[in-house]
């Protein structure tokens, strides 16, 4: 990687790993225990031989896409560690892939640090809006390059290709070791192409690619693809990967869902210009047990499920996947979702909680992805440039309501038998265990919308002599549809300073959930997941 530049934020850097040891005594080891320690493994044995020699290769390009991301997030890592000597805190840096902590609202854990900077390291420290907005430069809004300063101190782009060549290089060249290996054609295809958009940063053809595979067993998501860790604009996307392995028999029972899309979105509760895209025909739904996390998805809290790609054109043409990480989801389950409900739901609806409606509730988040609109009625471009930094906030929060919303209609069309109570509580416990991570994050954000939406339109009750929480049914059903119709019109709008003044009133922690949650961290339920992963785990 290049180092172009020494920037403020690098300063800052250098000062605080001067006075790292002072760690030691400020409770790391008390956070690092609010991670449960699992290990990724699956059934190996529904692979090929040439397959089973894949998995090492791929695990080794992830690799590489976790040293991007440390640079994306951070900046050189090496320095960061060589300053420390207490194993407790280098182990905390590893999960959050610098010295803030992101699910204590991005503060600092290591004294020396100030709150890390809106836009990451993908822009100079000192750059204020103002002055990127009135710079030039053609490509400052692509997800792929970085914002650098030159010897004058004039705002430059360094595309990914450039910036990371050396490592690029590297990849491109595991994956075409990969690509030749692979008996799946799809899957040949994919990777030969996806090692071009490395090289190109040009990753539509990819995405198509991707789209087509549909007889893989081995899946590879890979290269910049979230824009999360770009809290300035939301325009930088962020390098991760993950190695998957498909379970097709719990995939043959979701695959009917997906033809029931364009019913979905006509039935969305907004007017009809807020529905006119026609989700793309090729969109499928897929269980996968996940045997390695790189980057961007492996920092703080861990992802559960995948709706890819972003790109609002393949989206269009071929719709998008939706990935449900089943052994990690199961892991959250049984070691964060029933030990919350047990002491945060009230007594008589904890028999509603379940697996099934846990993964339902999840599968249906991922689907409403690919619902409503991504591009403005209003002459604004896309929803994701409309809206900026608030973009992607809003967009989960329309995924988790959506999803819910979703699940009632399919309920009541008789597509869903399960008690549609069992989704509702879950929902509730599942919103109880993620607002946990805070209100820092874009999910962190719509935890919170949704959390205070539903609460003050009654769709649950906080039951004062339980401190435990309730839904109500009816009003559950309202509230659903309520905030499902205000997400789309601001989405359909492009109402930036709307969706501001939507985060501002209702994306914080209330003082009554503080407290709620602060009984949680005296119980030590843990709150996420760290692994244990890659060949050795894998017995390979």
């Amino acid at each position: 990687m290049k180092n172009l530049h020494i920037n403020a934020l690098a300063l800052v850097m250098l000062l605080g790993c001067t006075v790292s040891n002072e760690s030691k005594t400020n409770g790391i080891s008390k956070k690092l225990e609010s991670y449960k320690t699992v290990r990724l493994t699956t059934d190996l044995s529904v692979l090929t031989e040439k397959e089973k020699q894949m998995i090492p290769l791929l695990i080794e390009v992830s690799k590489i896409m976790d040293d991007l991301f440390w640079y994306e997030a951070y900046g050189e890592k090496e320095e960061l560690f060589a300053s420390m000597d207490d194993p407790a805190t280098i182990d905390y840096l590893k999960i959050n892939y610098g010295p803030w902590d992101r699910l204590d609202g991005n503060r600092p854990f290591i004294s020396g640090f100030d709150q890390k900077p809106p836009g990451a390291n993908f822009y100079p420290f000192d750059i204020s809006k103002e002055e990127f907005e009135a710079s030039e430069l053609e490509d400052k809004n692509s997800l792929y390059t970085f914002i650098r300063r030159n010897a004058e101190g004039e705002l430059i782009s360094v595309p990914y290709r450039e910036m990371f060549k050396k490592e690029i290089k590297k990849a491109v060249e595991l994956l075409q070791q990969c690509a030749d290996l692979a008996e799946d054609q799809s899957l040949k295809e994919y990777l030969t192409i996806r090692g071009d958009a490395l090289l190109t940063d040009v990753y539509q053809p990819s995405d198509m690619a991707w789209m087509d595979m549909k007889t893989n067993t081995i899946d590879f998501i890979v290269g910049p693809i979230e824009n999360y860790e770009d809290n300035l604009y939301g325009y930088k996307a962020a390098h991760e990967a993950y190695v998957l392995i498909k379970d097709k028999t719990w995939s043959e029972r979701l695959a009917r869902y997906t033809a029931l899309l364009p019913e979905l979105q006509s039935g969305l509760p907004v007017p009809p210009e807020y529905k006119t895209e026609v989700p793309g025909k090729d969109a499928d739904l897929n269980a996968y047990d996940v045997v390695y996390y790189a980057g961007d998805c492996n920092s703080g809290s861990k992802t559960i499920a995948i709706n890819l790609p972003n790109d609002e054109e393949v989206q269009l043409s071929k719709g998008s996947r939706r990935l449900q990480l089943k052994n990690v989801m199961r892991e959250k389950f049984d070691h964060i979702l029933m030990p919350v409900s047990n002491v945060l739901i009230h007594e008589d609806q904890r028999k509603n909680i379940s697996f099934d409606a846990f993964f339902g509730n999840t599968m249906f988040h991922e689907v409403a992805h690919g619902l409503g609109i991504k591009k403005t009625i209003t002459g604004k471009g896309t929803v994701r440039n409309a809206l900026k930094e608030h973009a992607t906030a809003l967009e989960e929060g329309k995924a988790d309501v959506l999803g819910l919303y979703m699940i009632t209609q399919l309920h009541e069309q008789g597509e869903i038998d399960r008690d549609l109570m069992d989704h509702y509580v879950t929902f509730l416990a599942s919103i109880l265990r993620s607002v946990r991570f805070g209100a820092a994050s874009s999910h962190g954000k719509a935890n919170m919308i949704r959390f205070n939406f539903f609460q003050e339109y009654g769709a649950f009750s906080r039951d004062e002599a339980t401190n435990t929480y309730r839904v109500n049914f009816d009003k559950m059903k309202e509230a659903t549809n309520a905030l499902s119709e205000r997400i789309l019109t601001l989405q359909g709008d492009g109402d930036y300073d709307g969706v501001a003044d939507l985060v501002t009133e209702k994306g914080l922690i209330g003082d009554v959930l503080k407290a709620d949650l602060d009984r949680l961290k005296e119980l030590d339920i843990p709150l996420d997941l760290v692994f244990e992963q890659g060949v050795d785990v894998l017995g390979l």
